[in-house]
């Protein structure tokens, strides 16, 4: 009988090295043949362009995706056609969660810039992670990472100052950078000020008077779409509205 074809393990975990569903390659209990399988499911998807449609609102789910490069939105539409913008992915995270209740997408995702993705069919999906516990397991957190971000985006929302809800999404944003080995303290934004201004729920003229400001605080350096975080303690203050250090003082 001849040799199997040898499996490379490398080069299916640098593939996946920036992916959402990456710790499935390091449990001991996933091994080559396991490995193997799980990737016979994820498709590579051609290169999206910017503001091309990863699917459109009432399409049926058929899979879910990984955005492998480039940032994805994802917005609603108003029965008049008005789009607001209720989420952002950023590489390694899983696009089209939201379907998963009714089997139809109840959003629209689009490509911020020049993108790509992993497609996973939902049904050949279902059967490997049935069969693959650590599968199962990394999929309930994932969806647990979604679930959180959706909870965020309502934190924000519900701020009363600008500045506070800019702060948060900024901080927020260098949290996922960092979970997926990126800086947190240097990096670009794939949106545009008034994607973020939409996602906030403020005006871009509010959005841009409240980058200038922590600018001129110096708390954040911003040069277009580049952002550098000068003063990561203060950004975090901000973000979860604590006192400021003269208050804090005085308190003490």
């Amino acid at each position: 009988m001849a040799d199997p074809t040898p499996i490379d393990l490398a080069s299916l975990r640098r593939s996946c090295g920036h992916c959402s569903l990456r710790q499935l390659c390091l449990p001991a209990g996933i091994g080559a043949n396991d490995l193997a399988r799980l990737d016979e499911v994820v498709h590579r998807r051609r290169p999206l362009q910017r503001d091309e449609r990863l699917f459109h609102h009432g399409d049926a789910m058929t899979s879910i995706y990984v955005a492998r490069n480039g940032a994805f939105k994802t917005v609603s539409l108003s029965e008049a056609g008005d789009e607001r913008v209720i989420g952002f992915h950023l590489p390694g995270e899983l696009v089209g969660l939201d379907a998963l209740a009714d089997g139809e997408h109840r959003c629209e995702a689009v490509a911020l810039d020049s993108a790509e993705v992993c497609e996973v069919a939902v049904d050949e999906l279902a059967v490997v992670a049935a069969q693959l516990p650590g599968l199962q397991r990394q999929l309930m957190r994932v969806i647990g990472q979604g679930i959180a971000l959706d909870r965020d985006h309502a934190e924000m929302l519900a701020r009363r100052h600008a500045n506070e809800r800019i702060a948060l999404f900024l901080h927020g944003i260098g949290e996922r950078l960092a979970h997926i080995g990126q800086s947190s303290l240097q990096f670009r934004l794939a949106m545009s000020r008034e994607d973020i201004a939409s996602f906030l729920g403020l005006a871009i003229e509010t959005v841009s008077r409240g980058f200038t400001r922590l600018q001129d605080d110096a708390v954040i350096a911003v040069s277009g779409r580049r952002i550098e975080v000068l003063d990561p303690v203060e950004l975090s203050r901000l973000a979860h509205g604590g006192a400021p250090p003269e208050e804090q003082r005085r308190q003490a």
